[in-house]
């Protein structure tokens, strides 16, 4: 008799089922960005260690655990995923500062602000003396 082999098809079976065992622990902040970010842009863990020259388990890791990026490491995995460190870093973009005065100075100048117009002209006309003697010293050294 001869024999016979068959190939079952497992109808259980989803190729788009997650592979390994699902974890219980939350992911953290740069975790949840990172594989936030490898999703749009349509990357699984193995692409995206690919494009990067490691492995996936690596990618598992830095998206699982508390990692410490080296800034090249951080540059090259925003711009494999096409995103910028700070996002990755979930920083809010910084708004550029409005070169006023810091400290006590800009405090002082805010609440001057607030006065009424009389007040706040007796102010300057303290104030403006004061300032032109040290450009007049500055332009002169």
């Amino acid at each position: 008799m001869q024999a016979q082999s068959y190939i079952f098809f497992d109808p259980g079976y989803d190729g788009g089922m997650l592979a390994g065992r699902p974890t219980n622990r939350a992911r953290t902040t740069f975790g949840e960005r990172l594989a936030l970010a490898r999703q749009q842009a349509g990357l699984t863990q193995a692409q995206l260690a690919a494009r990067l020259k490691t492995s996936q388990r690596v990618i598992t890791y830095w998206e699982r655990e508390k990692v410490a990026l080296r800034a090249d490491q951080l540059t090259a995995l925003a711009e494999a995923l096409g995103v910028s460190a700070d996002f990755l870093l979930s920083r809010e973009e910084t708004k550029p500062r409005n070169g006023g005065p810091t400290g006590k100075m800009r405090q002082l100048f805010e609440s001057a602000s607030r006065l009424p117009r009389s007040q706040q002209q007796k102010v300057l006309d303290i104030l403006q003396p004061f300032v032109r003697e040290h450009v007049n010293q500055e332009a002169q050294a």
